[in-house]
């Protein structure tokens, strides 16, 4: 009979952190870590979580995400309301020349890349789905500028189709918190999907993308005084300092978090093996306890 292992995860809504501990019958899923006592309920981000990029519509979602990779939300919305302004919709979008676009949007990364994207996917919309904006992840992803993670937004916000779109705030806490190995961010939304109640997804992508950025920097981060690295944080993340890999990044190309999982991995089996021995020891002590004798008293005489 297998060894249920156990991995303690925080319960779907971040606004009550309550522990949910999921049991299953082995497969390879990093360190697992189960903190003696779960931590006090306190409450974060309530439901309805706000949407971080500002929009009036489905397009303007659209658009506002597309604009957000490799740029940050605060940028986003500081450029989008002239955008917007200018062109609400595909149809006066494509109106635009893109030098034109890319005026509104010089403040963001990657931007002329993205005037471009931007143009050519208003014409999809207008020519191709009725300037509406489609409402499948197929359909969304043959649009230019626009890969899983922006469709996955778009599906949740937009649509409500349960979602769990990943980014680097995401990617990073799932393997702070061993719900991940940080392999790629197809393996920590699989494993994220797989450990969350689907009907939680929409709201705590956005929780934990609300939390990493006020709690749980990439850089300089001292678990000891994150609510949730306290006793969440798994070998080698427990430590100052460490940080995760980002999403894309080799762990070749970090010789300290090598050193340092290969650190932690050692402390665990020796850990293992110390209390294997124990257990053998107690075992063995059982086995020699003596037996208990019969005892044989004289006979009694009347």
């Amino acid at each position: 009979m297998k060894k249920k292992r156990h991995s303690s995860v925080f319960y779907s809504d971040i606004m009550s952190l309550e522990m949910l501990v999921k049991e299953d019958n082995g497969g390879d899923k990093g360190l697992d870590h189960s903190p003696p006592s779960p931590p006090p309920p306190f409450s974060l981000y309530p439901p309805p979580v706000p949407i971080p990029l500002d929009h009036a519509s489905e397009f303007q979602l659209l658009v506002a995400v597309v604009l957000s990779a490799q740029s940050t939300d605060k940028k986003v919305n500081e450029c989008t309301p002239a955008l917007f302004a200018a062109a609400p919709s595909p149809e006066a979008m494509v109106q635009l020349d893109t030098s034109q676009i890319q005026e509104y949007i010089r403040q963001v990364g990657l931007a002329p890349t993205k005037a471009k994207n931007i143009s050519k996917l208003s014409t999809m919309l207008v020519e191709q789905f009725g300037g509406k904006v489609p409402s499948t992840f197929e359909q969304l992803e043959s649009l230019p500028g626009v890969g899983h993670k922006t469709a996955s937004v778009v599906m949740a916000q937009a649509f409500g189709f349960p979602s769990f779109p990943v980014d680097t705030h995401i990617h990073r806490l799932a393997q702070r918190w061993g719900l991940s190995d940080g392999t790629n961010v197809e393996r920590t939304e699989a494993d994220l999907k797989a450990l969350m109640p689907q009907d939680k997804w929409n709201d705590l992508h956005l929780q934990i993308i609300y939390f990493g950025r006020e709690h749980c920097p990439a850089q300089k981060h001292d678990p000891q005084v994150c609510p949730i690295c306290t006793w969440a944080a798994v070998p080698p993340f427990d430590r100052p300092g460490v940080s995760p890999l980002k999403a894309g990044q080799s762990l070749s190309s970090r010789p300290d978090l090598k050193s340092a999982k290969s650190a932690a991995k050692r402390k665990l089996a020796a850990s293992l093996s110390d209390t294997s021995e124990k257990g053998a020891k107690i075992e063995e002590t059982d086995t020699k306890a003596p037996v208990a004798r019969k005892r044989v008293g004289r006979k009694k005489v009347d």
